[in-house]
């Protein structure tokens, strides 16, 4: 005979809560009658009365009532739009208190998806930075209007409603302004605005990029069509209004889609690209290139992998999801050879360019998938002594994890940037790997986000 369930919790019942930790979401997590209860801005250590606000079968989620013991570590957030916006989820705890919470949802993962002594591995503290605010060096800004104001912002969290975000705080201050200028001066011209639900208008989405090392921005207008009424006026006003301005841009995307560039991208006035600058390596970036939101941590997280990679100058080392070849060519100089790969065309054409422009002669870059160009090269005598993976949230793909357990390098440098699937792929990986360290990276300070590098090496007799 079946035992009766524990009395589940009742949609928009009230009940007391205490924090034990905060999920990968950021949002504080605590346990009722033996069930999860997720709560948005509640932080470990608080005890607070909660009302249910989803019932799933495995967990519920709520929404806080009060807080009866609150956290030491709780501020208020500098963001007057926070609560609405979701972009950020932490801006509410300290934040030498988020580098702790970051470094316990990694423990957190590999308790829970791997079979490791997870209390004996090296994992480090995490590296945050010194001024956690204004860092993004890139913005799209979705635009709107409302009576006959144009508004640009972010859709609210599980809303359809555009939050017009004036100042975003984790913006750089130059894409900022350039977001609020060129609000502006499409209000002024009277530019016709898209408007999702009658499919009408023409200017969709703002995007501004700064170089943060040289200052130059980009301003990239996404359209409906290739047809930009008062297109002229627009570029002066622009030139006029941002002086930094070296290359403004117009992508085409009349698709009803929530991807934010179509295929079309025209120059308009200008370069095609903005310069940026990471150590001794300059980038070319252009609209759609894609590159790392946070370039003073990139340094940091890219010195952290040259550190793990410890190279001597003779490895072969495979960057394995090389994108335009940031972090091969940030290991070229101590290593005997890099070879890339990457499934879209026109990163591996940057990877060569930029290869080329810093004189690199031991690299070599071509398209496909990291699980079916490997072996290839393997067949024809060349196997790497380390691999360098830096996956996209899904982490790594199996056939990859099958491809690296047969070529069996000495050492596995792993990027992630999802604490999630990096346990799974490290609890396939221990078959033949050992974990020597974990090294976060705060990349993303007030978001929940973590990133983080490990360092895998071979285990002996394999």
């Amino acid at each position: 005979m079946k035992t009766e369930q524990s009395i589940k919790i009742q949609l928009k019942q009230t009940f007391p809560l205490t924090i034990k930790r905060l999920g990968i979401n950021g949002e504080g997590v605590g346990y009722f009658k033996k069930q999860v209860v997720f709560v948005p801005g509640a932080l470990p250590g608080e005890e607070v009365v909660v009302e249910a606000t989803k019932i799933n079968p495995k967990f519920a989620e709520a929404k806080i009532k009060k807080i009866r013991i609150q956290s030491p570590h709780r501020v208020q957030a500098p963001c007057p739009v926070y609560e609405q916006c979701g972009g950020c989820q932490l801006q509410h705890l300290q934040y030498g208190q988020q580098l702790k919470e970051k470094r316990d949802i990694i423990i957190q993962s590999l308790e829970r998806h791997t079979k490791l002594a997870v209390n004996k591995l090296d994992i480090r503290e995490t590296i945050g930075m010194e001024n956690p605010w204004g860092y993004r060096n890139k913005s799209s800004f979705q635009v709107a209007q409302k009576n006959g104001k144009v508004l640009a912002g972010l859709y609210g969290m599980n809303s359809h409603q555009l939050i017009d975000i004036e100042h975003c705080a984790v913006q750089h201050s130059q894409t900022n302004e350039a977001v609020t200028k060129v609000k502006s001066i499409l209000e002024d011209l009277q530019i016709p605005i898209y408007n999702e639900k009658t499919g009408k208008g023409i200017v969709r989405t703002i995007v501004a990029r700064v170089g943060v090392e040289t200052g130059e921005l980009q301003v990239v207008l996404i359209t409906t069509q290739n047809e930009l009424p008062k297109k002229d006026l627009i570029i002066e006003e622009i030139q006029k209004r941002l002086p930094k301005v070296k290359s403004i841009v117009q992508n085409i995307n009349g698709e009803k889609t929530s991807l934010i560039f179509g295929e079309e991208t025209l120059a308009l006035a200008g370069e095609e690209f903005i310069q940026e600058t990471l150590g001794d390596l300059q980038f070319e970036l252009s609209a759609r290139t894609f590159f790392q939101l946070n370039p003073i941590q990139t340094v940091k997280l890219y010195d952290e992998v040259k550190k793990a990679a410890a190279l001597t100058g003779k490895e072969k080392i495979v960057d394995a999801y090389c994108g335009v070849g940031t972090i091969g060519l940030w290991l070229a100089d101590q290593a005997a050879e890099v070879r890339g790969m990457d499934v879209i065309p026109e990163s591996i054409d940057d990877a060569k360019k930029n290869a080329k422009r810093h004189g690199f002669t031991n690299t070599k870059y071509v398209p496909g998938k990291a699980e079916e160009v490997l072996p290839k090269w393997v067949k024809k005598g060349w196997k790497p002594d380390v691999i360098v993976v830096d996956p996209p949230r899904t982490g790594l793909d199996n056939q990859l994890l099958q491809t690296i357990l047969q070529v069996k390098p000495e050492k596995l440098i792993y990027v992630s940037c999802n604490p999630s699937t990096l346990a799974k792929d490290i609890q396939t990986l221990s078959a033949k790997y050992d974990v020597k360290f974990i090294q976060p990276v705060d990349m993303f300070p007030h978001t929940a986000h973590v990133e983080c590098i490990s360092q895998l090496i071979l285990k002996e007799g394999n």
